[in-house]
């Protein structure tokens, strides 16, 4: 994937009210599907700039806001439902090319005087497409294709103007299209990656029918992130939570770019991270890269809030809660600090504020699956302002800015760890003991996978520590200890997930390993679920 999200010089600079200096971008009307990002994560691919906002944008804005293209998200409603969410009936006469996306598709048809209705058949899942025109939206777009279909209702009666353009076995009307008006619609998810023809369908959206051009780069935003940074703190000082992730690490690395040693990197050691990596980072940023790291040992301070937590959104709250009174403390030791960076991330900022549309008030309800210590668990009585420059990119975007500003390949290509680390690994309460049993298990997965050269197959690889114990036998001898839990999984950007095939070997010398060397342990089970329904941590 090519990071697109801030123009080129060359580009026509004009500031716009979503706060990026851009000459274009198109925008996604959300409707509350579980889609709406990827969408926009789909348009970056192609170097084009694209953000998700409210559906509830009115035509005028829009006009403002002077998009390349449209399009309208796929959603949980029914456009026939007496409080679906609808659109401003103007945004059709703007001149501005949109794309529907399966509910998006149905309220263009509904608002243009077509009709749609609940279809005798559902879809969902993998369909075949078959193209009856392929001009424009479907150029290049291979008859038969597999496309991911979700839909109860169906259109069957197209709105004057509009031509159709592809169907499947059990939707007469799959593609349309309204050339002159350059509306068009489609009842499937171009967006996911089961839709195999999908990427080139939204390229043909945005190239040939929106007439973008590819001006997005890594390098442009890494300038303009740099500018921005400026502007904003000024000659003020700046804390920052270095964990040595790729987010905080990227951060860390752009911020001292930006405004040099009005940086002051903090490394908190709530005593939560992997076994050897907190002497790890500490060389790596002193004695490699030269910046600065004001390292505190909090670890017992951590250890006390959470004695007796059990509730995973209760051990982030206090952890986040810990977190920034230590560095409220820390900056009140070493001067006055005016701002807080943080690493937190799109998929951050998505699953700790989830939306989606009440089908009965239409109004935007949350849908929280679970709090991230970056955007969740802060203070009301926070003393700092925060700086979250990567606060709009996907982890594969942070990944090639860091590479961008010379970050070594060590720290671009490590696996995302949770910023409550081992905390969140160890479900119910966290002790020193289940502490040290986990991080002794969590180094002979990954020293396994290292050794093999797989580390880089997979987007997570980590253990799980269960607060039961289990009966086993070693050595003649009946045991009662606890079973740890294998969690590896393929992902493209975190917000979908797949558990990995990993070789049986590989998985039999880590379960040997773990259960001979770990005291404390004497069962090991494989996680085979995928995301959604599950998540990627297991709290």
């Amino acid at each position: 994937m090519n990071t697109a999200v801030i123009p080129t010089e060359q580009a026509p600079q004009k500031v716009k009210s979503y706060g990026r200096l851009d000459q274009q971008i198109i925008l996604i009307l959300d409707f509350g599907s579980q889609y709406s990002e990827l969408i926009a994560r789909r348009i970056r691919e192609t170097q084009v700039y694209s953000e998700v906002i409210s559906y509830r944008t009115t035509a005028e804005q829009l006009r403002e806001l002077d998009p390349k293209g449209i399009i309208l998200s796929g959603g949980p409603s029914s456009v026939y439902d007496n409080y679906a969410p609808h659109c401003d009936p103007e945004i059709w006469n703007l001149g501005i090319p949109i794309l529907g996306v399966c509910y998006g598709m149905q309220l263009m048809v509904n608002q243009l005087g077509g009709e749609v209705l609940k279809a005798d058949r559902g879809e969902y899942g993998k369909s075949s497409l078959y193209i009856d025109d392929a001009t424009d939206l479907l150029t290049n777009v291979e008859d038969g294709t597999t496309m991911w279909m979700s839909h109860g209702d169906s259109v069957t009666k197209m709105p004057s103007g509009f031509e159709l353009l592809a169907h499947t076995e059990n939707t007469p009307c799959a593609a349309i299209a309204d050339h002159t008006k350059k509306l068009y619609g489609v009842q499937f998810h171009p967006e996911v990656v089961h839709s195999l023809g999908g990427q080139a369908l939204i390229r043909n959206f945005v190239y040939k029918i929106c007439g973008c051009e590819a001006t997005w780069t890594t390098a442009a935003f890494v300038e303009e992130a740099i500018r921005e940074i400026r502007a904003k703190v000024g000659e003020k000082r700046v804390l920052l939570a270095l964990s040595g992730g790729v987010d905080s690490s990227t951060l860390a690395f752009l911020m001292y770019k930006a405004i040099g040693d009005r940086l002051t990197c903090v490394f908190i050691d709530q005593g939560f991270m992997r076994k050897l990596e907190p002497e790890r980072l500490l060389k790596l940023f002193k004695e490699q890269f030269h910046i600065p790291v004001e390292y505190v040992n909090a670890r017992d301070r951590f250890l006390n809030a959470l004695n007796g937590v059990t509730d995973p959104e209760e051990k982030r709250r206090r952890i986040g809660h810990e977190f920034i009174r230590e560095f409220e403390e820390t900056s009140r030791r070493l001067g006055h600090f005016d701002y807080l960076a943080q690493g937190t991330l799109y998929p951050d900022v998505i699953e700790s504020a989830g939306t989606n549309v009440d089908p009965q008030t239409g109004e935007r309800v949350a849908v929280k699956i679970k709090s991230h210590h970056n955007v969740g668990g802060l203070p009301k009585d926070l003393r700092f302002k925060l700086v979250e420059p990567l606060r709009k990119l996907f982890k594969d975007e942070v990944r090639k800015v860091g590479r961008a500003i010379g970050l070594p390949e060590e720290i671009v290509q490590r696996h995302p760890f949770p910023g409550p680390g081992l905390a969140i690994r160890i479900l119910g309460e966290v002790t020193a003991e289940r502490l040290n049993i986990l991080r002794d298990a969590d180094l002979i997965v990954r020293q396994e996978i290292n050794q093999r050269g797989l580390y880089h197959d997979y987007w997570q690889t980590f253990a799980v520590l269960l607060p039961i114990k289990s009966v086993g036998v070693m050595g003649d001898q009946r045991t009662y200890a606890y079973p740890i839990v294998l969690r590896i999984v393929q992902s493209e950007d975190g917000m979908t997930a797949d558990w990995a095939r990993v070789p049986y070997d590989v998985l039999e010398a880590i379960s040997n390993r773990i259960v001979n060397e770990v005291k404390g342990v004497n069962r090991v089970v494989y996680d085979i679920t995928s995301k959604p329904p599950g998540t990627i941590e297991w709290e």
